[in-house]
């Protein structure tokens, strides 16, 4: 495997498959484990951004209203 992902990463990746009842084997989880912490990097590069918030807002929640008739 090129990058070996820390030892943190591949506990977290374990403990996770463990609480959704995930079979990996080692090789998997180790794979995943590598996804993760680029994924980490990416997004470390992406916060280190000086982005004002009005370059991308973020979209406002506005619950759709209940249907006509509707007892809710």
């Amino acid at each position: 495997m090129p990058d070996l992902p820390p030892p943190e990463t591949l506990d977290y990746v374990r403990a996770s498959a463990r609480f959704l009842n995930l079979p990996l084997d080692e090789e998997r989880i180790a794979r995943v484990a590598v996804h993760l912490e680029r994924t980490r990097h990416m997004v470390a590069d992406l916060q280190a951004l000086p982005l004002d918030v009005d370059v991308e807002p973020a979209e406002i929640y506005k619950p759709a209203p209940f249907p006509p008739g509707s007892d809710s």
